[in-house]
């Protein structure tokens, strides 16, 4: 087999694997916004959709996994080719892990949705917003190579965290006065921890983004950068 040869079914191979990395995404998306559309409209077949068609993202992650595998197996890539294997596959762990967020969501929805009418579910949307926004972005940092915008994300996360803390007090101070509401204020403090988890797995994108482009690890970075407590630098001298 001639060189040319090789390289044009190399090309076709990351070509392929980065169509299902973005495949997987849109997938990903659409159940997490499907998700969410069931428990702000109160629409559990779209709750069920969501937890039937997770097995499609997981079909695609087993996939992703296997032609990754294969191409580092056949075509040994380098450098650029290789940090791009590499971010593709661990793009597609993370974007499953966002997918069973989003089933989880879809799974308390339905709960949420047979009983009677929770005015709360309204604090989740701008949450959900915030997070979708990071997730799309860190999306967008992969398909570009765009570093800047994959290390950007960090901080907007910490927003995110804030708002998830803040609707989680909210709920908590409602449960003490709940009528009977207890258990869909519990699901919905739930689904507030998995949005939030969400902003996490995007960030995580986001650092994978940075790999691709700049060639560097900036994951824990910043706790690398805290100074050493006291106590530890005098058991030092």
């Amino acid at each position: 087999m001639n060189s040319q040869h090789i390289f044009r079914d190399f090309d076709k191979a990351i070509d392929a694997l980065r169509a299902d990395v973005l495949l997987m995404a849109s997938l990903t998306r659409q159940n997490l916004e499907r998700a969410m559309c069931s428990l702000l409209e109160r629409n559990i077949d779209l709750a069920r959709a969501v937890i039937a068609d997770d097995s499609d993202v997981d079909d695609l992650e087993r996939k992703i996994d296997q032609s990754g595998m294969e191409i580092l197996a056949r075509f040994h890539p380098m450098a650029s080719d290789l940090r791009l294997v590499v971010t593709s596959m661990k793009m597609a762990h993370n974007l499953e892990r966002i997918s069973d967020h989003a089933v989880n969501i879809a799974k308390r929805s339905k709960k949420i949705c047979k009983s009677s009418v929770l005015e709360e579910v309204g604090l989740a949307e701008p949450l959900y917003s915030m997070a979708d926004s990071i997730l799309r972005d860190s999306l967008m940092a992969y398909t570009d190579a765009n570093a800047e915008l994959g290390q950007s994300l960090k901080a907007r996360d910490k927003e995110l965290d804030r708002l998830q803390k803040q609707m989680v007090s909210a709920l908590s101070r409602r449960l003490e006065d709940s009528n009977g509401r207890s258990e869909n204020l519990l699901h919905l403090i739930f689904i507030a921890g998995s949005i939030e988890r969400i902003g996490d797995l995007a960030v995580n994108m986001g650092e994978d983004a940075f790999f691709l482009g700049e060639a560097r690890d900036i994951r824990h970075e910043s706790r690398k950068n805290l100074t050493l407590d006291p106590t530890e630098e005098s058991a030092d001298d």
